[in-house]
């Protein structure tokens, strides 16, 4: 048996905003309607941080606290925080940063990554390394993106899709054979054009014409992006059971990005995974981006068991995707 000291997830935690915005209410915003959005993505209504003085470390700190909460332990006692997210409330200081203070995580060192929809699962194998080095005992790891923000609500391809929310763990040295047992990530930027936000950056710097031509919000080219999507999530899933000698009948659960209802679909078709074994939620919050798949986890938190074998899959801008094998532990 191996000695390799491994990561579990020990707590979890989530926060959405108040407001919720419905299929109906866009009907009046845009050209659209309930039908049409339902048939193609599975969404249903998604919510909307409204609080202008809010921003994406507000829900990664109040995620935070509700996972120190369930573990019932105090915010020094974080050794280091790591954010994911592309809606950070400021390109510099780090939203983990924002948070760590907002917490009073006083003795945690803090920063943010970014891979976009695949940002949680990036984070959580970063987090886990950090574990397993013996260089932390308790790393927080969140995604949390204020998609509202980079949204443009006159854009009826990309409107539809997002909402705002955060949700995160707390990662522990293991104890037993449970714990974050292995992950497969990839990345490339070949096709990455199809799904960006162009402005902003040091490429294009904000100026009244990228203003002006709308370089500030997220932009998608839905077809090229969802055959994208839709293999790279259903390979790497496949990828990583062959890798870890998984059958269908060993898997408990697929906890997958929730950005289409198809791809979702596609995904445990692939893997042979009957439908009441993945983990749904994106009729009631729409795309949260990093914060998707820890959201799946909080809202299944009471119908997991110790010892359950977990698939987290993901796909996302950069183009970034991955799989994780977990086997539960609280």
């Amino acid at each position: 048996m191996s000695s390799k000291l491994k990561a579990k997830i020990s707590a979890v935690g989530h926060y959405l905003p108040d407001y919720v915005l419905t299929n109906k209410e866009l009907e009046s915003m845009v050209e659209t309607n309930d039908e049409w959005i339902q048939t193609r993505t599975g969404i249903t209504e998604r919510r909307i941080l409204k609080d202008p003085d809010k921003a994406s470390a507000f829900m990664a700190a109040e995620a935070s606290r509700e996972i120190l909460a369930m573990r019932g332990i105090g915010p020094e006692e974080v050794d280091a925080i790591i954010v994911a997210t592309v809606t950070p409330d400021y390109l510099f200081p780090a939203t983990a940063c924002l948070t760590q203070t907002m917490i009073g995580a006083t003795n945690a060192f803090a920063f943010d990554l970014s891979a976009a929809c695949s940002g949680f699962l990036f984070a959580l194998s970063t987090g886990s390394a950090m574990i397993e080095s013996g260089q932390c005992k308790k790393v927080l790891v969140l995604g949390s993106d204020k998609m509202s923000s980079i949204v443009d609500f006159t854009d009826r391809t990309t409107c539809i899709l997002f909402g705002d929310g955060a949700a995160g763990v707390l990662l522990e040295p293991s104890d037993d054979e449970n714990g974050i047992i292995d992950q497969i990530l990839h990345s490339s930027a070949e096709g990455a054009e199809a799904l960006m936000q162009a402005g902003g950056g040091s490429r294009n710097p904000s100026s009244h014409e990228t203003v002006d031509k709308k370089m500030h919000y997220i932009r998608q080219e839905g077809r090229s992006v969802f055959k994208k999507a839709t293999e790279g999530m259903a390979d790497v899933s496949v990828e990583i059971m062959k890798k870890n000698n998984l059958t269908a009948d060993d898997i408990s659960w697929l906890v997958p990005h929730q950005a289409n209802l198809r791809i979702i679909d596609a995904t445990a078709r692939r893997m042979e995974i009957s439908k009441d074994k993945v983990m749904i939620n994106i009729g009631k919050y729409g795309n949260t981006t990093a914060a998707t798949i820890p959201l799946c986890l909080y809202d299944w938190k009471d119908r997991l068991n110790k010892g359950d074998n977990l698939v987290l899959a993901a796909f996302g801008g950069g183009y970034t995707w991955g799989a994780t094998y977990v086997k539960w532990a609280i």
